[in-house]
């Protein structure tokens, strides 16, 4: 079965499914290893490894495609990307599907910011008129060439206008045809339960470090009939806080075995990596080669 395949089956289930967000194609690695079943990556981990920069859209369209190309070769399990404003008009929307197409996402979502798009976590959001999104919507879905390629719409309207906007600017993207529609920052249990009475398809919870403490659990997310519980940002503050943990030892220290406690051995690591395979492909290229020489030889 297909990564888009995969994707699609999560999202039309009924269990929750819990979408750790990578932040390069390391780290999708390590969340592919400790066995969950997709994995998110969006802009905020994405501007925040590549710039160590806040997400407030710097980045560009040819920038992620090549970030989530990367990361969508590193791991065989589906990978759903943030894709902001679709970059620009029309014609960029359809040209960033078909990139992040062939980058090999099993998903994507845009959102309907103003360009550029910034965190939807952060003060100074605008957000087009719902008849922009739409026809930027038509643009994303007459753009896909695989059918099983998720396309999502995501509102920010909430923190901008009202709940009751985004509600109904979600239920307009469904009946244009996206696959799933969110209202960005309806977080809370009432707010979803509301969310999901009033807008068809699939509800995906977003539990970022970016929003704050938030009164839900993954309990009552799944009670409420939650298919997928996105922590885009967990991996990426984790990575930071051990970094720093570990360079501090370090100074504070003068000493590198006080550090190797709070590293990953070189096993793990290679293991990590896949040398071996690596290793043994040489191996057999190598031995193939010969193979042919000594044969031409004997001939």
């Amino acid at each position: 079965m297909s990564v888009r395949k995969k994707f699609r089956a999560i999202m039309s289930g009924n269990k929750l499914v819990l979408m750790p967000g990578c932040y390069d194609a390391l780290s999708a690695r390590v969340i592919e290893s400790e066995g969950f079943e997709a994995i998110v990556a969006g802009g905020y981990a994405a501007v925040g490894s590549l710039l160590a920069q806040p997400d407030m859209g710097q980045s560009n369209m040819r920038d992620y495609a090549d970030h989530y190309s990367r990361v969508c070769a590193a791991v065989n399990v589906p990978v759903y990307v943030d894709a902001d404003t679709g970059f620009g008009g029309f014609n960029n929307v359809r040209q960033m599907v078909r990139a992040f197409e062939d980058a090999g996402v099993a998903g994507l979502f845009i959102s309907d910011q103003v360009f550029p798009n910034r965190c939807g976590y952060l003060p100074g959001k605008q957000v087009i008129s719902t008849e922009q999104m739409l026809a930027k919507m038509k643009a994303a879905l007459d753009a896909r060439r695989d059918g099983d390629l998720f396309i999502a719409a995501r509102t920010d309207a909430a923190g901008v206008t009202s709940v009751e906007d985004a509600i109904e600017r979600c239920q307009l993207f469904m009946e244009a045809g996206v696959d799933m529609a969110k209202p960005m920052g309806v977080d809370t249990i009432p707010e979803i339960k509301r969310a999901m009475r009033e807008i068809p398809g699939p509800h995906m919870a977003t539990l970022s470090q970016a929003a704050g403490p938030k009164a839900r659990s993954l309990e009552e997310l799944e009670a409420a009939g939650v298919v997928a519980a996105t922590f885009p940002s967990l991996p990426l503050f984790a990575a930071a806080n051990a970094v720093r943990t570990a360079v501090r030892t370090l100074k504070a220290k003068n000493s590198l075995s006080a550090c190797q406690d709070l590293v990953l051995t070189l096993d793990d690591y290679y293991d990590l990596v896949g040398l071996k395979p690596m290793l043994a492909r040489e191996e057999a290229y190598d031995q193939a080669a010969a193979a042919l020489t000594h044969k031409r030889a004997a001939e």
